[in-house]
């Protein structure tokens, strides 16, 4: 049984991220697959690139941003100026909605106007969906905001925090509403982004660039966690003992390999299935992502890759939602693929094109559902397991909304917490 002072689950960005900044060579990254990575994966096929979904870097932190890009040798990365757009009936407005209902016909505008100043300024919205409504008016909410955000976590929204997105949903008040009609400003915390040639991967390499390649087993499935002997076991029956696990695992999923008593049923979640569609010809020009919230569209968001390598195909990212226990199997992903094609048709994305290659993932989960009884419990099991060496990290090992540049610093911040205890 080997012993490590760091047992790290995960070799994705929050597992590696750990590994660089801890000050210490006593640890072990246990990976599941077969290479580093998790869920910032890149494909390369047919001449395009695509990633598991779209692994866009918005830095808030530009020391963060010159480490990897430091790591990366002389890999270009591109910084691109964001042009979203929702599509809504017959039109491509800007993004985000509520600050853009000018750009709505006269009728939904006046409409939207209307709810959104005869709100009533005085409720304490007890949910997303409810804070929705207090914020934004029935129109804009009913417009654009709920059917999306329902497509998009594939649940009722009166289920979900009244803050689930924290910073990352796109505020508005009237007076930046009204402001907007005249002079646009639809900046937003990814108004940039920075994405490198070579795909998302290229961020995975730059973390794992320092990491002794032997001390990373993949192939190393974490099947239990033995708290009171410190040993954790796999798949394959390695047992590796440890002082201190750090873990970017599912948060649901280390409780139940801990053997932690918890209720299940406070965690759930969304599944996403992403296809990448490589095309034989160039599609809609300049814009970066189109968000669809009408229910008779299978997707609620597509990218577009060709306009930010600016190549002369059309690739496309397309993400649909489903709830965390639906089975999404090779009969549904060959049904819905059939079912893409025609919408994106059907919305003018496609129009007479070929499409040359393809490739799909599920991710599982994808969008955690943050809830009252989520942050609750998370809180009070992360800190049962700290008492007893188990720090749990990242999107999904904390349960929240993020961005990946988030969980580096997460994961930055633990190891220097470890950096600063006597040795």
């Amino acid at each position: 049984m080997e012993k490590t002072r760091f047992l790290i689950i995960g070799a994705g960005v929050s597992g590696l991220s750990f590994a660089n900044w801890v000050d210490s060579d006593d640890y072990l990254v246990l990976e599941a697959d077969a290479e580093v990575g998790g869920y910032c994966k890149t494909v390369r096929q047919d001449g395009f690139v695509w990633d598991y979904s779209g692994h866009f870097f918005h830095f808030k932190h530009p020391e963060i941003e010159r480490y990897l890009v430091a790591r990366m040798g002389d890999q270009r990365v591109r910084k691109i100026a964001k042009d979203s757009r929702i599509r809504h009936g017959d039109r491509l407005i800007d993004f985000p909605f509520q600050k853009n209902i000018h750009q709505l016909p006269q009728d939904e505008l006046i409409d939207c106007l209307y709810d959104l100043f005869d709100r009533d300024t005085t409720a304490t919205p007890e949910n997303f969906r409810e804070m929705l409504y207090a914020k934004f008016g029935r129109s804009i909410a009913e417009k654009f905001l709920i059917p999306y955000n329902e497509k998009l976590y594939a649940t009722d929204l009166a289920t979900l925090d009244v803050d689930a997105m924290g910073r990352f949903f796109p505020w508005a008040d009237p007076a930046d509403v009204i402001g907007n009609f005249r002079r646009a400003d639809n900046a937003s915390y990814n108004s940039t982004f920075t994405y490198p040639e070579g795909g998302a991967i290229q961020y995975i390499h730059a973390l794992a660039r320092d990491i002794d390649p032997g001390r990373v087993r993949f192939g190393q499935r974490v099947t239990g966690i033995d708290l009171a002997a410190k040993v954790a076991t796999t798949a394959t029956g390695e047992r590796y003992a440890f002082d201190y696990v750090i873990s970017s695992a599912p948060f649901f999923r280390l409780l139940g390999l801990t053997g932690l008593e918890h209720d299940p049923a406070v965690y759930s979640w969304n599944k996403v299935l992403v296809f990448n569609l490589g095309f034989d010809k160039k599609g809609l020009e300049g814009i970066h992502w189109i968000y669809f919230a009408a229910r008779d569209t299978a997707f609620y968001r597509i990218g577009f890759y060709d306009n930010i390598f600016d190549t002369d195909r059309m690739s496309l990212y397309v993400e649909i939602g489903y709830p965390g226990d639906a089975i999404v199997d090779a009969d549904t992903v060959a049904a819905m693929r059939a079912r893409v094609l025609a919408d994106l048709a059907r919305v003018g994305v496609v129009d007479g094109h070929r499409l040359v290659s393809h490739h799909h993932v599920v991710l599982d989960p994808a969008y955690v559902h943050i809830t009252r009884d989520s942050l609750r419990d998370v809180a009070e099991k992360k800190r049962i397991l700290g008492l007893r060496g188990v720090h749990s990290v990242g999107r999904y090992g904390s349960w929240t909304y993020c961005s990946i540049e988030d969980n580096i610093v997460e994961a930055r911040e633990l190891a220097r917490a470890f950096n600063a205890l006597p040795t």
